[in-house]
């Protein structure tokens, strides 16, 4: 590093985080931390590595970072294990401020499974012969907390005695654990540690219990139970207020003390990351939208308040002065804003506005299967949910009382054609590029002006029960006809601080999939769309983390779904002039 510090690193892969110790005050620090967890071939392979400085008061600072694809490590040619990798700036990534060395190797699942028999043994084998008698493995038995198991141990005993010896070796207790465990599962919980573990992980079970075994063997085994690795680099402080109630970190619904942190799960990087939310709105957001008493005041004239400040708020994005708030914005949002996709150069906008609606450098945004109208994709830079009917999204996402399709179209003549349809929530944060884009190709029918407040689109305003965001907000709704989705409705919705919505193409046009629709000004905000009943297959996987309440990270060109039309249109095989080899 280029200085001086108490250093902790941490290593984020899909769900999960772990972090190192303190290391000594040093400007090379040294771990020497390791981590065992199981890397699938269609799972996340994308290692993010993060360097804190430490601050034992409040927060660690995060000082440099790097991402590692764990498949390209392993796979190159190379005789060493271990690599030196350059540590970013996150508020420059062509700035390196320290260097950081990761070794990386591959255990075979069957090695795992008997280190992990080696070790267990090993505990109990009281008389150290390297064999378990009866009475020793009726000990094992019973630490694995699993009732069933325990009144079946001289059946156990036998099956796992395949030589009739009346011992059980090491490779023998191998052999019955791993069979044991995909049909009728032994271990219910860890002997060490006591946590509860899944019946269906059963290599990451293995892979928890070995771990739980190394401690104090000498290696030093990185510490988990973290979802980032911002959480994992908190202070004693943040760990004070989640004792005290008065936040909490966690994934899902944001009410309570759980709105203090928004975690979305990054499509392409494939692992959680925490939006970054300045924490005196995050408590002023609490405040106004999760309370009774907040959105009272909010009937009393508050609305026009907000309405108010938007516009002011306008005026002075769109001043020359507002462009010196350029720099404090990228600073802020420092890893989460590419400036190396910017078309322009900063100093090429001469208000704040002409940044926030920037443009990207053609290509930056790949459209999926360019050439298919069939496949929709992602409409906008976003944190997406994805439903298969409204009456979902009011289960997992929005718990205003008042929200249903027609609420959210307005008199529009066609609206009871989407009753019963798929929805699709996109909502940008001020740190997104905030061009929206058409996620079908079609003819526009029509677009329609909805008058309306100007609630926050955050989630700590969607879930909460007090507030109807979605079908009270300014907003416009678009019409466009298309030949594999039938009608999809597109939904421009304002929120505070946006009280300006521009549409580059008008009713009449015909567009493509990918092209821009418009863009919102300054503010948070988001597009709804909504498709026919039965239309349109939505990726499984933008599905599956919204039915567990979890936004996904999209960016635009991103595919979204499959024409259902056009997947029973497809005229199945021939099998009779089929040949197999």
């Amino acid at each position: 590093m280029k200085f001086k510090d108490r250093w902790l690193a941490c290593i984020s892969i899909g769900e999960q985080t772990f972090r190192t110790e303190i290391s000594d005050q040093t400007n090379k620090p040294i771990w020497n931390s390791e981590k065992k967890f199981l890397l699938e071939r269609n799972g996340p392979h994308v290692a993010k590595l993060t360097v804190f400085e430490t601050n034992r008061l409040s927060k660690n600072n995060l000082i440099g970072f790097c991402e590692v694809d764990l498949f390209e490590f392993l796979s190159r040619d190379s005789d060493s294990d271990t690599e030196v990798f350059d540590l970013m700036d996150p508020s420059s990534s062509n700035i390196v401020v320290g260097n950081i060395a990761l070794s990386c190797t591959i255990e075979d699942p069957i090695e795992t499974e008997k280190s992990f028999a080696r070790r267990i043994l090993s505990i109990v084998d009281y008389n150290g012969d390297g064999q378990l008698s009866f009475s020793e493995f009726s000990e094992l038995i019973n630490a694995f907390g699993n009732q069933q198991a325990a009144k079946k141990k001289e059946e156990l005993f036998k099956a796992a005695d395949e030589n009739g010896d009346g011992v059980v070796s090491m490779e023998e207790l191998a052999t019955l654990l791993t069979m044991q465990q995909e049909k009728e599962p032994l271990i219910n919980c860890c002997p060490v540690c006591g946590e509860f573990l899944e019946v269906s992980d059963r290599l990451n079970s293995m892979i928890h219990m070995s771990l739980c075994f190394d401690e104090g063997t000498g290696n030093q085994v990185m510490t988990g139970g973290f979802l980032t690795e911002k959480q994992a680099s908190y202070g004693w402080m943040f760990k004070l207020s989640e004792w005290a109630h008065v936040s909490s970190y966690d994934a899902g619904l944001n009410s309570g003390s759980k709105s203090s942190h928004i975690l979305v799960f990054d499509r392409k990087k494939k692992r959680l990351v925490e939006e970054i939310i300045d924490g005196k709105i995050v408590l002023s957001m609490r405040a106004i939208y999760q309370s009774k008493v907040g959105l009272g005041i909010m009937d009393r004239g508050a609305k026009e308040l907000l309405q108010s400040i938007s516009e002011k708020q306008g005026k002075k994005m769109n001043s020359p002065e507002s462009a010196k708030d350029i720099p404090t914005f990228l600073k802020f949002f420092k890893d989460q804003i590419n400036i190396a996709e910017v078309k322009y150069p900063i100093d090429h906008f001469k208000t704040f506005n002409e940044f926030f609606i920037r443009e990207l450098k053609p290509g930056s945004r790949p459209i999926a299967h360019a050439g298919r109208d069939d496949i929709a994709v992602c409409a906008a830079d976003c944190r997406l949910m994805a439903f298969n009917t409204a009456e979902e999204s009011l289960r997992f996402w929005i718990k205003g009382k008042k929200f249903s399709i027609r609420g959210l179209l307005g008199n529009i003549p066609c609206s009871n054609t989407f009753i019963g349809g798929t929805l699709v929530i996109f909502r940008l944060a001020p740190q997104d590029y905030h061009r929206f884009h058409f996620p079908v190709s079609g003819r526009i029918e029509q677009i329609v002006d909805i008058p309306g407040c100007l609630y926050t689109v955050n989630p700590i305003a969607v879930n909460s029960k007090y507030c109807n965001v979605f079908t009270e907000n300014k907003r416009a709704v678009s019409i466009i006809s298309t030949a594999d989705f039938g009608k999809v409705a597109f939904v421009a919705i304002g929120a505070t601080m946006v009280g300006s919505i521009t549409f580059t193409k008008k009713t009449g046009d015909y567009v493509q999939k990918g092209d821009e629709f418009g863009y919102f000004s300054f503010g948070g905000s988001t597009v709804i769309c909504v498709f026919e009943k039965d239309s349109i297959a939505l990726d499984e996987d933008l599905l599956a983390y919204s039915a567990r309440s979890i936004e996904t990270l999209v960016s635009v060109g991103m595919q979204l779904g499959v024409s259902v039309k056009k997947r029973a249109e497809l005229p199945l095989p021939d099998i009779r002039n089929i040949s197999i080899f």
